[in-house]
């Protein structure tokens, strides 16, 4: 397949990119790298320093060239902090843009499209689910306007599959987290635990943060659900397979597995030798306790199989500092 992937040069963009060009495919990058890097596109490639508002000039297919069978959306504004303060950017960065870039598929005939969401929909999920596993069934609540972003947008796609035939799938990731090699979190400013913690590590931070010690948990601290960035990609390539004409599907993409913040701590540890020292805080407003996903209707549906636990992904983030 011929396949546009917004975001491309971002943290999991190169990643699905990079994976669709082992699979054979024919890869376009559209990333005006606002928060993206020029090197991570990933040769074989090709790249287009554009915003997205760009995309109808992309996707139209000139000259001969073959059309897009795909669009992999995963371009996006993503700091939960700035969506609370800087609304605005969302709604413009996210809803109006992802709008445009529908609009273009739809003129250019581009058939399918695999939309990067998040678990930022589900908000503070509430206690006593079955299993402590949030199932795509479970009622969206967003918290902040980054998740009321992204839960608009799978909206936009349920009507436009409806209305006008497209094939769409939105993937709701956990914490993704590991590295493809050199293609690794590099964001500005980092929230991530992982790479914070190797931050601590390479000396580039005094201490680690902990934030919440008496939560209802084990050790009293958060657990979340954690994904590698490979098991990520995968899943993007098997929607993009899997996907059918005039359906919008929802899949979350986690592991079912738990681990609490002092467990990644101590593989952070593990795995690089080091000691991290920790300054705990008290618990952030909004953190809930437990975020865990259900897999099972990625894994029925689409055949996924994430192959890696957090140790793999702590020793491949810590690898990839030097990769």
């Amino acid at each position: 397949m011929k396949v546009l992937v917004t975001g491309g040069a971002g943290y999991i963009g190169s990643v699905v990119a990079q994976q669709l060009l082992a699979y054979g495919h024919q890869v376009v990058i559209l990333d005006n790298l606002s928060s993206g890097h020029a090197d991570t596109a990933v040769p074989g490639a090709q790249f287009v320093d554009a915003p997205l508002s760009e995309a109808h000039r992309v996707l139209s297919t000139g000259d001969g060239e073959s059309p897009f069978d795909a669009v992999i959306h995963l371009a996006a504004k993503s700091l939960v902090g700035e969506s609370v303060e800087f609304p605005e950017r969302y709604w413009h960065g996210n809803i109006v843009a992802t709008l445009q870039l529908i609009d273009a598929m739809r003129s250019a005939g581009v058939p399918r499209i695999v939309f990067s969401s998040t678990a930022a929909v589900y908000g503070n999920p509430a206690a006593g689910l079955p299993d402590g596993l949030i199932t795509e069934d479970h009622p969206t609540s967003p918290i902040n306007p980054y998740g009321a972003s992204k839960l608009a947008i799978d909206h936009m796609l349920a009507a436009e599959a409806r209305a006008h035939g497209l094939a769409a799938v939105s993937l709701r990731y956990f914490n993704v987290g590991g590295a493809s090699g050199s293609l690794r979190e590099r964001h500005d400013p980092e929230t991530h635990l992982i790479p914070n913690l190797l931050k601590v590590i390479t000396g580039e931070r005094p201490h680690a943060e902990l934030y919440g010690v008496d939560y209802p948990t084990a050790d009293g601290t958060a657990i979340r659900d954690y994904i590698h960035v490979l098991d990520l990609a995968q899943a993007h390539l098997l929607a993009m397979e899997w996907i059918e004409p005039g359906v919008h599907e929802v899949f979350n993409l986690g592991t079912g597995v738990g681990t609490s913040v002092r467990s990644v701590i101590a593989a952070v540890e593990e795995h690089t030798g080091g000691e991290l020292p920790v300054v705990e805080r008290p618990r952030r407003p909004g953190d809930p306790a437990h975020l865990v996903a259900s897999g099972e209707k990625a894994r029925a549906t689409l055949g996924w199989e994430p192959q890696h636990d957090i140790h793999a992904i702590v020793r491949d983030a810590a690898a990839g500092l030097t990769g």
